[in-house]
């Protein structure tokens, strides 16, 4: 009973530190869905073998979805007339990071951990793409889009009206409050298993493994990152879900770039997602994917170890410090309302499922 009520505690201030960020990642996730349409963003990824694969890379960046969640979204815009690099960069970057990632990297991590995130997934996803474009594939024209079914209510299909009209079907407040409830019902209720998962692993790891364990082990150097590679790429978990994953074991004496590596592999792939890359992009551009996945993360992993030595700073040392800018009670209040919302967003997911 006691180590139960121990991995407890150490879930619940792993949670109390990172629910405010989580919270406002998720904010910025509804209004990024509802105010910036994928009709625009796909217009900039069929041309070009290196523009495209840029675009995608930062376009998919702040987009809060995971390795399996993206396909849907990677597929729609293959359809839609992106190339293969373009794809696949969007594929790499988008489950790597998220504004939602990013805001509770923020509260668990330092803030060079918390810059060098998306800097990493764009770099990946941006190689990744370009390799593939320029290894002989033929890149597939712009196909003109027509315009999305309104997202507010489904009100139509933006067929038999113009781009301006369509527009204005409804107000700002009527947007924002489909983004919203987009964010915080929808969105939550499919990332809430897998980030209450993460954290409950986290607080495992905090009460339970030695720091002499992770230091002999993990400590940093190319071996402890390729057994964060190995345990990183056939997982499923998000790039929010596996923050405080990593964070529990820096703060035990991983290396900050063995833990970059389990933060770029692990989101970006998993046994699932990879026989639908396989199926809708090919062989050749799965491995390139795969490939650029593994090599890149170990790169950027020794690299961003060099600068927090180079720089004198242990990541140990400054994770957690950004809980402070919060007094207990905000921590608490945000931690409560965030424990309601992924209830009742798992609620709505299961009463979904089951009308389905």
């Amino acid at each position: 009973m006691e180590v139960i009520i121990g991995i407890l505690r150490e879930s619940w201030d792993i949670l109390m530190e990172s629910s405010i960020y989580i919270l406002f990642g998720f904010f910025v996730a509804g209004l990024l869905y509802i105010f910036v349409s994928p009709e625009k963003i796909a217009k900039y990824l069929g041309r070009g073998k290196i523009r495209s694969v840029i675009y995608a890379s930062f376009w998919g960046i702040p987009i809060p979805l995971c390795s399996c969640g993206v396909l849907p979204t990677a597929v729609s815009l293959k359809k839609q007339g992106a190339n293969n690099g373009a794809s696949i960069a969007f594929l790499i970057s988008t489950p790597e990071s998220g504004v939602d990632s990013i805001a509770i990297t923020y509260a668990l991590f330092d803030p060079i951990m918390t810059i060098a995130r998306p800097i990493s997934a764009f770099i990946t996803g941006t190689t990744a793409g370009i390799l593939e474009n320029i290894s002989g594939s033929k890149s597939e024209s712009y196909v003109n889009l027509t315009q999305e079914t309104c997202k507010v209510d489904g009100c139509c299909s933006g067929d038999n009206c113009s781009e301006d009209e369509h527009k204005r079907h409804h107000s700002f407040l009527e947007k924002l409050w489909a983004g919203l409830k987009y964010a915080f019902i929808d969105l939550i209720g499919d990332i809430a298993k897998w980030l209450i998962i993460g954290i409950v692993i986290a607080g495992l790891i905090s009460y339970l493994i030695p720091p002499d364990f992770v230091v002999k082990y993990l400590g940093g150097g190319i071996q402890s990152m390729i057994i964060m590679l190995i345990i990183g790429i056939p997982l499923y978990i998000c790039a929010t879900a596996s923050t405080p994953i990593a964070a529990a074991l820096v703060l035990k004496g991983m290396s900050p770039g063995a833990a970059l590596v389990f933060l770029l592999a692990g989101p970006a792939t998993n046994t699932t997602s990879i026989p639908v890359i396989t199926k809708f992009l090919g062989k050749k551009a799965t491995g390139i994917y795969l490939a650029t996945i593994a090599v890149m993360s170990l790169i950027l992993g020794l690299t961003l170890d060099y600068v927090y030595l180079a720089l004198g700073i242990k990541a140990f040392a400054l994770s957690g410090q950004v809980k402070e800018i919060f007094p207990a009670s905000v921590r608490i209040i945000a931690s409560l309302s965030l424990i309601l919302l992924m209830i009742n967003g798992l609620w709505h997911e299961y009463k979904e499922k089951g009308e389905g």
